[in-house]
């Protein structure tokens, strides 16, 4: 792994043993700058705080080997990525302004694919990881894990019907909360409706009536208008002496047709003269018609004004105009229909949720059962690697408890609260001696046992759910003396089928570690190329003698040094 840029490290190189390899150096190093780098390369968040002052962006170049079958290289291959001898390149670059990029076997590709390849690839554990652990949450997360697919099956049915439970107490909740306000809105509905069925509108019965409005209003001018054009047409008969149109085109046409055979442009004319003279007459025929029809009756008039101030009323509240208002009644009549079906609806879904409810209780027993049955050979499990860790007399166990809810779901003749992973809280308890009563970890244990028990259960964890890496982050903080060669041992006796990286202050851990790492700063602060070294022979001897008593040339810490590398040794 190459670092450049990150934190305290200028450029760096990390060679990492494919067993048990051991980070050491003074406080303030940079030791913590290789977990990061590794947390970059496999999807962690970029902070642009970690890059190097002065620098543009700090790089992080990784070669990975990866399992053959496995999902991590089917999902590298869907990214677009080449192999390298079976081994992934992997790189990440952040920038001091906060952009990130990641690229696998030469493709650029999502942050979020590095971290899918992490799940499979590393498990990477620190102090934070310890804090996580006294979470009740993480510890039903730790229990499903190991639990593996007796867990899994009944949790995903009972997701399911969670889902569904929920989505049916939403929508249920929605329409018994707002009962009121559909209530409110369906009165208006039907007072509407009723109102307009009252009036009983005819499509384009607005536009009718105000034709017909204006005609009605001034009929006196329109009869007498109608009337004068008549007369001027065909004659007044109370004046026989009048001229009117008709009888002069009348004369036109007869003095054309007496000489229309001596030359044809005079029979054109006068056939023309003729068609207006017929033209006249039917114009005359329809004002004396239209005189006669016209309508100047005031009732009716009135009647019309009425109607119209009730087509008024309507288009003021439900439309511009009748057909609109038609168009609402419509609508509103359907919508209707829809909210007097609530109290229907109501009942199906309540049926279904106390359905649902029951299904979800017995689902929930027997994840409950799954979960105590798995809880057993998990605390079993965890107390054995604890006499391995100098904790011989200290007994893991679980309890799961559920929590009384009237509004939960039956489970043994009880009603309890449930969530969508179930309905059981599960907190991991320690006993550190015999005779001390089973404690929550997160009261119970100091942080030595704490760092113990968290490495017991990644142990555990090795042996049903394997990565083919573990980083531990200062695993065993808080831990000294016979505690700490136990837990180097234990991570040794791990190394042999997984590849373990420790970042670690202890000489007891570093002295197990098939290879061990310095990382050291120049004058300058920064870490260099030189500045991350193997550590072989003497040099390995002055870095635990360091380790140990703070002094690189002291003979007891030397010949300490050297006690601890032979009992590493004869260990392996």
């Amino acid at each position: 792994m190459r670092i450049r840029s990150l934190g305290v490290i200028d450029d760096a190189v990390v060679e990492l043993s494919p067993g048990f390899t051991a980070v050491t150096g003074e406080t303030g190093a940079g030791k913590t700058m290789v977990v990061t780098s590794l947390g970059l390369l496999l999807g962690g968040r970029a902070d642009p705080a970690l890059v190097r002052i002065g620098a543009k962006n700090a790089v992080v170049e990784g070669r990975i080997a990866v399992p053959t079958g496995g999902t991590a290289i089917r999902r590298a291959e869907e990214a677009g990525a080449e192999l390298d001898d079976g081994a992934l390149l992997i790189s990440r670059t952040v920038s001091a302004e906060g952009r990130s990029r990641a690229h696998i076997g030469g493709r650029s590709v999502p942050v979020g694919v590095l971290a899918e390849l992490a799940d499979e690839l590393v498990a990477v554990h620190g102090q934070t990881d310890q804090q996580g652990l006294l979470k009740l949450s993480r510890q039903r997360q730790a229990l499903d894990r190991y639990a593996g697919d007796a867990v899994a099956a009944p949790l995903a049915k009972y997701a399911g019907a969670y889902r569904r439970l929920r989505a049916i107490t939403t929508e249920l909740d929605e329409i018994t909360t707002r009962a009121r306000e559909r209530a409110q809105e369906a009165d208006m509905l039907r007072f509407g409706l009723e109102e307009i069925a009252a009036v009983e509108p005819r499509s384009g019965e607005d536009t009718e009536l105000s034709a017909e409005a204006e005609r009605l209003g001034h009929a006196e001018a329109l009869a007498s208008a109608a009337t004068a054009a008549h007369a001027a047409l065909a004659g007044n008969p109370e004046d026989p002496e009048g001229i009117d149109a008709a009888t002069l085109v009348a004369g036109a046409h007869r003095a054309l047709e007496a000489v229309r055979a001596h030359d044809s442009a005079l029979a054109g004319l006068s056939g023309r003269i003729g068609e207006i003279n017929i033209l006249l007459r039917d114009v005359a025929g329809e004002l004396a018609g239209y005189a006669d029809d016209l309508d100047a009756d005031p009732l009716r008039l009135s009647a019309v004004e009425e109607r119209r101030a009730a087509l008024t009323q309507l288009t003021r509240k439900y439309g511009e105009d009748v057909d609109a208002v038609l168009a609402w009644a419509e609508q509103g009549a359907a919508r209707l229909l829809e909210l007097d079906g609530d109290d229907e609806r109501i009942d199906e879904l309540t049926a279904e949720r106390d359905a649902l409810r029951a299904e979800l209780g017995g689902l929930a027993q027997a994840l409950t059962d799954a979960r105590t049955e798995a809880a057993e050979r998990f605390a079993a499990a965890v107390t054995a690697e604890l006499a391995s860790l100098a904790m011989p007399h200290a007994r893991v166990s679980f309890e799961i408890r559920q929590t009384d809810d009237p509004e939960g779901v039956e489970l043994g003749g009880r009603t309890v609260a449930y969530g969508p992973a179930g309905v059981d809280e599960v907190e991991l308890l320690l006993a550190p001696h015999p005779g001390a009563p089973p404690r929550p970890i997160a009261k119970g244990a100091s942080g030595g046992e704490l760092s113990r028990v968290m490495l017991a259960v990644e142990v555990v964890f090795a042996g049903t759910d394997p990565v083919p890496t573990y980083l531990f982050d200062e695993v065993d903080a808080g831990v000294g003396g016979k505690a700490a060669v136990e837990i180097g041992r234990r991570l040794a006796r791990l190394a042999r089928s997984a590849q373990v990286v420790v970042v670690t202050h202890l000489p007891q851990v570093a002295a197990f570690a098939d290879r061990q790492l310095l990382v050291e700063k120049t004058n300058d602060g920064s870490v260099t190329r030189s500045g991350v070294k193997v550590l072989e022979g003497e040099d390995r001897i002055r870095e635990l003698s360091r380790m140990l008593a703070g002094q690189e040339d002291s003979q007891t810490a030397r010949a300490h040094a050297e006690e601890l590398l032979a009992t590493a040794r004869a260990d392996a």
